[in-house]
């Protein structure tokens, strides 16, 4: 972030006095990954037995961002964990174990390869065209890693799918019910070090941060 030109602050999971006083005060927000899952009941499901126990403080302090951002119209970058919250808190659903319930082959985290590696796995990825992920990408086609079990089933309200994994998971949407900046991404852009695509979405994400800002002021 800080490479990309953006100064990170910490919001305080704990804290809901100090969330209320910081969170208006920050020009965008990004929600990143998480070793949590989302409360299954939260989108109206019960846990099969494959969902992790949920973090409801960080579920609370999420959706007080995410209230806040789009009443303000800043902007959002949403990475895994972060961007499955988006989803589930613009009304969609997740599919609580992407190998148990659709039996891909295709690794989306570590445990899905025999030895386990010490790296995230990587697959490809297409962009949908004219998208925001695809402008960024430099095409409709890009290598990203992965690492997670979940995965977006039911779109939310006013969110539109700009990139699938090889095997159909949805890991890219973008937010259609305004002008706003609001991207979520299922992989993890901040650990493809030296990657130009995940360079250009940090500083893409910052540009509209600073786009805001102005706009605001």
């Amino acid at each position: 972030m800080r490479k990309a030109g953006g100064e990170p602050v910490l919001v305080s999971l704990s804290d809901r006095a100090e969330q209320q006083r910081l969170i208006p005060t920050l020009d965008a927000y990004m929600l990143p990954g998480s070793p949590a899952d989302v409360e299954p009941a939260d989108y109206g499901a019960q846990n099969s037995g494959l969902s992790a126990p949920a973090d409801l403080p960080r579920e609370h302090a999420d959706r007080a961002i995410l209230t806040h951002a789009f009443a303000e119209k800043k902007p959002v970058l949403a990475i895994c964990y972060g961007c499955q919250l988006l989803n589930v808190y613009l009304g969609g659903t997740l599919i609580q174990d992407v190998r148990w319930e659709l039996g891909t082959t295709t690794p989306h985290r570590k445990k899905d390869l025999s030895p386990e590696p010490k790296e995230d796995p990587i697959h490809g990825a297409k962009f949908e065209p004219a998208s925001r992920l695809a402008e960024l990408a430099a095409g409709e086609q890009a290598k990203i890693n992965s690492s997670h079990h979940q995965a977006i089933a039911k779109l939310g309200k006013n969110l539109r799918v700009t990139g699938r994994a090889t095997d159909g998971i949805i890991e890219g949407v973008e937010w259609t019910g305004d002008a706003n900046w609001v991207v979520g991404v299922q992989w993890h852009p901040e650990r493809m070090f030296g990657d130009a695509f995940s360079e250009r979405l940090f500083r893409d994400f910052v540009a509209a941060a600073r786009g805001a800002a102005v706009q605001k002021a």
